[in-house]
């Protein structure tokens, strides 16, 4: 566990708290069979950490308040302008509305995210890990409960170690207790989503909400409790791959936190201002091990373990100005720049580079697709299924005849009439089961399925299979839908 030993050195007037904390997750103490210690983050003043502030309140706010948004989309449609309506199987998103056979939309996004992450982690590592990973946001609010009911590091350490009494098991209630709630807000805010959310809220208190909707609830509350609250780094550590995937995505011109060694070393306590042979510039005060939400020394190097939250960028900063020191010490850097800074070399940022350049282009690709596809959609989409057994039937004329199920999907949110025709094949009988060819009625938002029979005359096939295509037209725009399809009779 990180060491519980503390001491105060000030120098010249400019106080620097020297803290005996140590690494947890270094190699020497980790084990596969090893009970997990408690990290005791410190909290801590900077850029970064106003940043992680910033982009906490942007994210949290997005997704507690999304469903409340409203968007207009004309009478009996839903205002909601996120909305997962499943009863009616459609994704609403603002002006766009995607139907379960528009699924493709879903795998151009989950494509689009998985290349925005591997150009990000091109560019600047585990950015999204440290920032924006709902693991990571959640956990932060979390540790800011703890320390406004617990207080700091040392505050919390000390109450961890003594014994149990009033004040402490009013401490321990009260912040699991708001970590319940804010686990249970963020399970509430989930179903949301999924019905209107003006309209779902007071059934939920009143018990008239669907046994699924307390059911999601109930399991992310309990994982958000779990995560946020007890698991932490080791979510970050054992449970999720990205860890072990970004090495793949990172190399020498990456942007990642660093500590440069050249330097810092070696290390060793010094007066604010005063000249000290033979040692760097790191005071090996351990301020970066004590606020590392991780329980990593970034001075070892490269970690599996680090997010580059860039928490340890603030804490040395803070340290440097109090010994008179440059910053800078541990920074976003790139390991081919701290290998030409300690030979003297000038530093470059390399951000076009060929892999990321590619990862740029397969975005600009898969996005220009799935742009060109939103814009040009159709509102009516037709499948043909053709009968497999029989494959034909003979008249008693001599005369063939194919049976199909004609499809019309109608996007629009008005009753369309339809026209159905067939191309490429001469003398053909078209016949709708209950409805004249020239008028299918299909009501909006609805599929509607028509049994048709294709009847060819005697002679009329050169071939056992002949190939010809299905017009349905819409009667109101004389918009054209095709659909390939075959005509099978006997083998000649």
């Amino acid at each position: 566990m990180v060491d519980q030993v503390r001491e105060q050195a000030y120098d010249g007037g400019g106080g620097v708290e020297r803290s005996q904390a140590t690494a947890v997750n270094t190699a020497e103490q980790r084990s596969l069979y090893k009970k997990r210690e408690k990290i005791y983050p410190k909290a801590v003043s900077g850029t970064f950490r106003k940043l992680k502030w910033v982009i906490l309140g942007v994210t949290l706010s997005i997704y507690y308040l999304a469903p409340w948004i409203r968007w207009d989309r004309g009478p009996n449609l839903p205002d909601q302008a996120i909305l997962i309506d499943m009863p009616a199987r459609r994704f609403y998103f603002f002006f766009i509305e995607i139907w379960p056979q528009e699924v493709y939309y879903l795998t151009g996004l989950l494509i689009i995210a998985a290349i925005a992450l591997f150009l990000i982690t091109t560019l600047a590592g585990r950015v999204w890990c440290g920032y924006t990973c709902p693991q990571t946001v959640w956990t932060d609010l979390f540790f800011a409960v703890e320390r406004f009911i617990e207080g700091d590091r040392g505050a919390q350490m000390r109450l961890e170690a003594s014994p149990w009494n009033a004040s402490k098991i009013g401490k321990k209630v009260a912040k699991h207790s708001i970590w319940l709630i804010i686990a249970a807000a963020t399970g509430g805010a989930w179903v949301f989503y999924f019905a209107d959310a003006p309209t779902f809220l007071p059934q939920l208190f009143t018990l008239e909400a669907p046994f699924v909707a307390y059911a999601t609830i109930a399991v992310l509350t309990g994982t958000t409790y779990l995560f946020g609250g007890h698991a932490r780094e080791q979510v970050c550590t054992y449970m999720c791959p990205w860890p072990r995937i970004q090495a793949a995505m990172l190399d020498e011109e990456s942007l990642t936190v660093t500590y440069r060694d050249f330097r810092g070393e070696p290390r060793g306590p010094r007066r604010k201002n005063a000249p000290v042979e033979n040692l760097g510039d790191c005071i090996d005060c351990n301020q970066c091990v004590a606020v590392c939400p991780m329980g990593i020394d970034i001075r070892d190097g490269q970690q599996l373990e680090c997010i580059t939250c860039a928490l340890c960028i603030d804490a040395c900063d803070n340290v440097m100005d109090k010994v008179g020191l440059p910053r800078g010490l541990i920074a976003y850097d790139t390991l081919a720049n701290v290998d030409a800074r300690s030979h003297g070399d000038k530093a470059r940022i390399r951000l076009m580079r060929p892999r990321s350049i590619m990862y740029m282009a397969i975005l600009a690709l898969v996005g220009a697709v799935m742009l060109v596809s939103l814009v040009s959609r159709s509102a009516v989409d037709v499948n043909i299924l053709r009968d497999r057994n029989p494959l034909f039937v003979t008249l008693s004329d001599g005369s063939i005849r194919n049976g199909y199920t004609v499809k019309i999907l109608n996007k629009d949110h008005e009753q369309k009439d339809f026209a159905l025709t067939v191309e490429g094949v001469t003398g053909a009988e078209l016949q709708v089961v209950g409805s004249e060819p020239e008028v299918l009625a299909v009501r909006s938002d609805r599929l509607a399925s028509f049994r048709v029979f294709v009847t060819l005359p005697q002679g009329a096939m050169a071939d056992e299979s002949l190939p010809f295509t299905f017009v349905v037209t819409d009667s109101a725009t004389q918009t054209q839908t095709r659909h390939d399809s075959i005509f099978r009779g006997p083998e000649q």
